[in-house]
């Protein structure tokens, strides 16, 4: 599986079968298809499509500049609306992760993928922070990107009720991640 070049705020991939983000490629160089995923339930099909290109493409996001090349000797697990790139291949499952138990308003795609490599595009640079045994870090929703191991609990405050039916304001959701495992986090907007 070959690996992508960043360059130039540009994640290069070769011809083939790649899993790609939305509005991309910016460009590619010959014919290309993109396609959405395929399957009854599919969580990360309005965030994540199938490039198929017979040339080198050129993928780019001007809203998420910052682009990270990572990769993992075990499963990795990423939010997918913050997925540039990956190799269609490594795709093993995608599921909504919810913050508030029972509910749907505030789930997450996330998209696992066996062993091998992502680019992600990010609003802000990324941040690896490794957990040891019985550490446990606690990450603001909207800053979460990836992470190893098992897939964090959702945490919102008191919850009651009548939070599953009425809104309620999204700073007090985040994230609560166990150790050991390696995480990805970006920059917070302060909201």
């Amino acid at each position: 599986m070959n690996e992508p070049k960043i360059e130039n705020g540009f994640a290069v991939v070769e011809a083939g079968s790649w899993l790609i983000g939305q509005g991309q490629p910016a460009a590619t160089l010959g014919k290309f298809s993109v396609n959405s995923l395929k399957g009854f339930i599919v969580p990360d099909r309005r965030e994540l499509f199938v490039l198929q290109s017979e040339g080198e493409s050129y993928l780019s996001s001007s809203d998420r500049p910052f682009l990270t090349h990572l990769t993992s000797v075990e499963s990795l697990s990423a939010v997918s609306s913050k997925i540039l790139a990956a190799p269609f291949e490594a795709r093993k499952e995608a599921k909504l992760l919810k913050i508030i138990p029972f509910s749907l308003r505030d789930a997450m795609p996330v998209t696992r993928f066996a062993i091998g490599w992502v680019v992600t595009a990010t609003k802000s640079r990324i941040k690896r922070i490794v957990l040891k045994e019985g550490e446990v870090l606690c990450v603001k929703r909207e800053a979460a990107v990836a992470w190893t191991g098992n897939d964090p609990v959702g945490v919102a405050g008191r919850v009651k009720l009548r939070d599953l039916f009425i809104p309620k304001r999204k700073t007090s959701l985040s994230l609560d991640f166990y150790g050991p495992q390696i995480v990805w986090v970006e920059g917070s907007n302060g909201v």
